[in-house]
């Protein structure tokens, strides 16, 4: 399941009660099993071995996502963790024989490091502080029995850097963070040498040493609006390469010398999109590939050969997008992953002395992609004159000439300073199964688009950024796709503050609601945010509002307050260890609308955080959405 930026969930309904459809055109779609569109893959998360020997990959064991290890050319997985409570939340191989992974309790994101060999022997918790948080600041691929972490175990606000012997599980010091410093980065000696710093609270400062003996001294600061962030050290370990917006809209790939704190040399801009990855060969030490999103993902090469091996993958791969999950150190294997909006794809293994794909697995192969639908581009203006960009999922055999009438669920994303992106989406594709039509708009915040487009969002919670959510509701109905009486809004996080907006601020739009794990109270919002959010906090106050200078505003942005202009049903879900959105923006917002005699359905799981990521939770959560949108769309 993906992250949670947010899922999107629907109701099953009789497929004749669609006001105006063709009986043939609906009937055309075979109804799928809720369960088959929300379990747990069969295998994921595929990876090789520094050297070749194996690959690894992620698989259900008791309805939890576990690791095991296959040796290459054998067919016998071995399962190295056998975790029953919850999903292993993300793994990679550290050397040849010994994979480390991240685990955290019920959701509460304070994340652990574990490790085991290939074999099984050896398991070992390296970093089982209670309370405490685990960020991976370096795989240190190059050196196999280390690797650098972060822990906010001396101060649970800010992260302090540390080298970590991956077999004794020794962990060394390397610096201690004076509060302000949100990032670190080696250079290709595995050398700590340049840390990203707060200052103020809304000015990034780089942090840069010639050597790990050095104090670090700043070589730039900036206004967080516009930002140098380093990708990589050159590979004589002198410049950065950089992913900017310095003096421009759109992020572009330079390089930074840090010796003068200057950019010395533009590499590649796009004058539509941001710049949002910056790849290199490790092996031939060059830059490969920079990566950005139109409507899809698309690459830049700065090198031959890296564009021959993606055209040679395009020819047997045909219509699928596809990307290299992971690679030897000698970079002669590869792990492929394809996917499509229709498909979550298969992993394929690519030997490139023999220049053979072979196809390892499908990662769900229950899904029959011909009955699923097309994600279509779409745009349309704001009432202020913004080009919005989104994705309009319908039915199957329905077109953007023949789709009249239909009942439609809208996705506001979460974050809000993130994007939807085209691609599988299980939650987008159960509605299209089930006769829903589904719009997802990058309404303005959302990021890719350039500096302006982001930064016009600010202090805009309920408001502009509501505006291009409702403009795309008036957008479908405009063209005729949507029943005006059948509109639904459905979001997590800052989507599921969207949909309290929605149903607060403009009802007329919407005939339901369900907000999972979303903000209701911008001042308790603000107040319980994670402890190491705190040195971004006066950055928050300008993005959001300042709970006491902009009181006024956000008060009126709150829903919480609003609860007696809300008239349409709701349901509520919430995981009672969410660290981001505290369970008391749920609760309180429960109580504003029963005191207020308008209908809703809460559910907290007292096992999950931000999101639901237990299979049995996703299966409760999605069926009880299904009966509660059944209920209320198909009247």
């Amino acid at each position: 399941m993906k992250k949670f930026y947010l899922f999107i969930v629907l109701p099953a309904l009789a497929v004749l009660m669609l006001t105006g459809c063709n009986q043939q055109t609906v009937m055309s779609a075979k109804q799928i099993p809720l369960e088959d569109f929300f379990r747990n893959p069969e295998r994921s998360g595929y990876q090789i071995s520094p050297e070749g020997k194996y690959y690894s990959y992620m698989a259900p064991y008791k309805n939890r996502m576990n690791i095991f290890v296959v040796e290459i050319g054998k067919n016998e997985p071995l399962m190295l963790t056998s975790d029953t409570a919850r999903d292993i939340a993300g793994y990679f191989w550290a050397n040849e024989n010994r994979i480390l992974y991240l685990k955290d309790t019920g959701g509460d994101e304070n994340f652990k490091l574990l490790a085991v060999n290939a074999d099984g022997s050896n398991p070992k918790a390296l970093t089982d502080f209670e309370g405490v948080r685990t960020l991976i600041i370096d795989d240190l691929k190059d050196i196999p029995n280390e690797v650098i972490i972060g822990l906010n175990k001396r101060d649970p606000t800010v992260f302090d850097p540390y080298r970590l012997d991956v077999e004794t599980g020794e962990l060394t010091m390397l610096a201690e963070n004076p509060g302000t410093i949100q990032g670190w980065m080696t250079d290709h000696d595995g050398k700590l040498r340049l840390a990203i710093a707060i200052e103020d609270g809304v000015n990034n400062s780089i942090l840069y040493r010639d050597t790990e003996n050095e104090e670090f001294r700043n070589i730039l600061t900036t206004n967080f609006k516009e930002s140098v962030s380093p990708a990589f050290f050159s590979f004589d370990n002198k410049l950065l390469y950089a992913i900017s917006n310095l003096g421009r809209d759109k992020t572009a790939v330079v390089i930074f010398d840090p010796n003068t704190g200057k950019e010395t040399e533009m590499l590649y801009e796009n004058e539509d999109y941001d710049i949002s990855n910056l790849s290199y060969s490790r092996k031939r030490k060059v830059i490969t590939t920079a990566s950005y999103t139109s409507w899809k993902r698309e690459r830049h090469f700065f090198d031959k050969e890296s564009k021959d091996l993606f055209a040679r993958l395009s020819r047997d791969l045909g219509n699928y997008e596809f990307g290299i999950n992971s690679a030897t150190r000698n970079e002669d294997k590869f792990i492929i992953r394809t996917w499509s909006d229709r498909s979550l794809g298969a992993y394929y293994l690519y030997d490139k002395q023999s220049d053979e794909l072979t196809k390892i697995t499908e990662v769900s192969p229950w899904i029959d992609e011909n009955e699923m639908a097309p994600m279509l581009p779409i745009q349309y203006t704001s009432r202020d004159g913004l080009t919005i960009h989104g994705y309009l999922t319908l039915p199957k055999g329905y077109t953007m000439d023949n789709a009249k009438n239909l009942p439609v669920v809208m996705n506001p994303h979460g974050g809000p300073w993130a994007r939807d992106t085209w691609g599988f989406n299980p939650e987008i594709q159960f509605m299209a199964n089930r006769g829903f039509a589904v719009l997802q708009v990058n309404f303005r915040g959302s990021t890719g688009y350039g500096r302006n487009f982001w930064e016009i969002s600010f202090k805009q919670w309920g408001q502009t950024m509501q505006d291009d959510v409702s403009d795309g509701v008036k957008w479908l109905i405009d063209k005729g796709i949507a029943d005006k009486n059948r509109i639904a809004i459905y979001g997590g996080s800052y989507g599921g503050y969207t949909t309290l907006a929605g149903l607060a601020f403009t009802p007329e739009l919407y005939a339901a609601g369900i907000d999972y794990v979303g903000v209701s109270n911008l001042f308790t919002f603000l107040n319980t945010i994670p402890p190491y959010w705190k040195p971004m906090l006066d950055m928050l106050y300008e993005m959001v509002g300042d709970p006491v200078k902009d009181s006024a505003m956000l008060k009126k942005a709150s829903p919480v307050f609003h609860a007696d202009k809300m008239t349409a049903p709701l349901f509520i879900a919430q995981g009672a260890n969410d660290p981001r959105v505290n369970i008391d923006e749920s609760d309180q917002m429960v109580a504003a609308l029963k005191e207020k005699g308008v209908e809703v359905e809460y559910m907290v799981k007292d096992n999950e955080g931000h999101g639901f990521h237990n299979e049995e939770n996703r299966f409760d959560f999605y069926r009880t959405m299904e009966k509660f949108l059944n209920q209320h769309l198909m009247r």
